[in-house]
C-alpha cells in the first residue's frame, strides 16, 4: 500500500510530523492498527536495525527514527484493541552491578521496543539478586545484560549462574553485550546470545524468539 511506503520513508528520515501524518492518513483510509504497527512501523524499524548493524547508518539516524516511531505509537494508542497487536516478546534489561554506563543500554532498549518487544529496564548498577528477582517477577523471554567495563564483566557469569540456581533457565534466553564483551566470552559464561551493538541486539533477539516459538517438527 502506498501510504505504508510513505510511513517507511518518513520513519527512515526520522521526520516526526510526516510519520504522524502518514499514520493518520492510514487510519483515515481504514487500514487496521495492527497492519500499521506491524507492517508500517515494526517491519521498517527492523530494517533500520539491520542497516545500523551493517554500519550503513549510525546512532544519530537511529535515534531520530526511534523518536518518529514513538510519536507514531503515541498517536495509535487510543486505537489499540487489547490483544490485537502481538508483542514480539518481553525483555528484562540492565547494566551489571558496579557499572554506571547507560547510553548503550538505552539504545538497545529503543531498538528492542522498535521491533515490538516489551522492555523492562532495570537501569544501571543492578545486582545479581535484582536481576534474578526481575526474571521471577516478569517471566521474560529474554534477559539482556550489559557491561561496559572489563572489571564488571564477571558479574554476567554470576547472574547466569544465579538464574540456573533459581531454576529460571529453562525457557529464558540470556543475551549479553557491551564494549569489552565478545562471542567467546558469551559462550564461556553460558549466554545464549551475544550482540555487538544495539542494531544487532534487536535482530538476533527477534530471530531467537521466533525460532523458539516456531512449531517443532
Amino acid at each position: 500500500m502506498k501510504i505504508l511506503n510513505e510511513i517507511a520513508r518518513a520513519l527512515e528520515a526520522g521526520d516526526v510530523e510526516k510519520t504522524r501524518n502518514a499514520v493518520q492518513t492510514s487510519l483515515d483510509q481504514g487500514i487496521s492498527t495492527k497492519t500499521i504497527i506491524e507492517t508500517g512501523l515494526i517491519d521498517n524499524m527492523s530494517k533500520i536495525g539491520i542497516k545500523f548493524k551493517n554500519n550503513e547508518i549510525f546512532i544519530p539516524e537511529v535515534l531520530v527514527s526511534t523518536r518518529a516511531m514513538h510519536a507514531a505509537m503515541d498517536l495509535l494508542k487510543p486505537y489499540l484493541v487489547s490483544n490485537e497487536i502481538g508483542s514480539a516478546g518481553k525483555v528484562v534489561l540492565g547494566t551489571v552491578s558496579g557499572d554506571l554506563h547507560d547510553i548503550g543500554k538505552n539504545l538497545v532498549k529503543m531498538m528492542l521496543e522498535g521491533v515490538g518487544f516489551e522492555v523492562i529496564d532495570l537501569g544501571v548498577n543492578v545486582s545479581v539478586e535484582q536481576f534474578v528477582q526481575a526474571v521471577k517477577s516478569n517471566k521474560p523471554d529474554i534477559l539482556a545484560i550489559s557491561a561496559l567495563l572489563t572489571t564488571t564483566m564477571p558479574e554476567m557469569s554470576k547472574i547466569i549462574d544465579a538464574t540456573s540456581e533459581a531454576e529460571l533457565r529453562n525457557n529464558l534466553i540470556i543475551m549479553v553485550g557491551g564494549a569489552p564483551v565478545n562471542q567467546k566470552f558469551a559462550e564461556d559464561i553460558g549466554a545464549d546470545l551475544y550482540a555487538r551493538d544495539a542494531g544487532e541486539a534487536a535482530v538476533v533477539a527477534k530471530e531467537k524468539v521466533n525460532q523458539n516459538s516456531s512449531p517443532k517438527h
